[in-house]
């Protein structure tokens, strides 16, 4: 899993049908700093995630063993919505 930020959203009127219900989120990649490092992604979100929030995101084939995203044509997935997180004993960032 990987962390990023949520900054925006896709919307798009036509698309796989297996694809309809789900948002998308497009999500900016960040280090372990909460430092972005450049990459972005759009994701399928399947917990509710919002614009600013941190998130952990699973991609390649990890993105299809969600509920929400099970045998559907995703390659991202927002998975958790990040509280905190520390490295080393110290925290980096705190919801």
């Amino acid at each position: 899993m990987l962390l990023a930020q949520v900054i925006g959203t896709v919307v798009a009127s036509k698309k796989e049908p297996s694809l309809d219900g789900l948002k998308f989120l497009v999500l900016r990649c960040v280090d372990m700093e909460g430092k972005p490092t450049g990459a972005t992604v759009v994701a399928a979100d399947s917990v509710g995630a919002g614009p600013g929030e941190i998130v952990m995101y699973a991609a390649g084939s990890s993105a299809r063993q969600t509920t929400m995203t099970d045998k559907r044509p995703v390659d991202a997935v927002v998975m958790a919505i990040v509280d905190q997180w520390e490295v080393g004993g110290e925290t980096k960032y705190k919801k």
